[in-house]
C-alpha cells in the first residue's frame, strides 16, 4: 500500500508531502498519546492521531514514521506543517473518527505490525 492509497481509503486531505504520496507504507498505529506510540511502536509507516501539535512531528520523527494522518477534522497550526514539510513528512487531515479510520485502512490490508 502507498500513502496516496491510505489518502484515498480515507478521503483525506494532504497538508503536506504531495510528492511523496508514492511512499509505500507496512503497517500503523493509531493512538493521541504519545507516549504510547514511543513505548509500543514499532516498525510503523502511518501514525493516527487527533493530537495536532509539534510533539507529533517530533515523536513520528524519533520512530521514523513518515505519514501523519490528523483525525476528527483535525487541521494543525502552519508551523507544525512547516516542521513536517522540512522533515519530508506526509501529512493529511481525514474526518474520520479514529476507529472508522483504523478500520477503513485495516480493511484495505494495513496491518498493525509486530508488537
Amino acid at each position: 500500500m502507498t500513502a496516496r492509497d491510505v489518502k484515498e481509503i480515507l478521503d483525506a486531505e494532504v497538508l503536506t508531502g504531495e510528492e511523496l504520496l508514492d511512499t509505500e507504507v507496512k503497517s500503523a498505529c493509531g493512538s493521541d498519546m504519545m507516549s504510547e506510540v514511543l513505548a509500543f511502536s514499532k516498525d510503523h509507516s502511518v501514525l493516527l492521531t487527533g493530537l495536532c501539535n509539534q510533539q507529533s512531528i517530533r515523536t513520528a520523527e524519533m520512530m521514523d514514521i513518515k505519514v501523519i494522518v490528523y483525525i476528527r477534522g483535525k487541521v494543525p497550526q502552519e508551523e507544525v506543517v512547516e516542521m513536517a514539510r522540512e522533515r519530508e513528512m506526509i501529512i493529511m487531515t481525514t474526518g474520520h473518527r479514529m476507529f472508522s479510520s483504523c478500520g477503513l485502512l485495516y480493511q484495505a490490508g494495513l496491518k498493525s505490525g509486530p508488537y
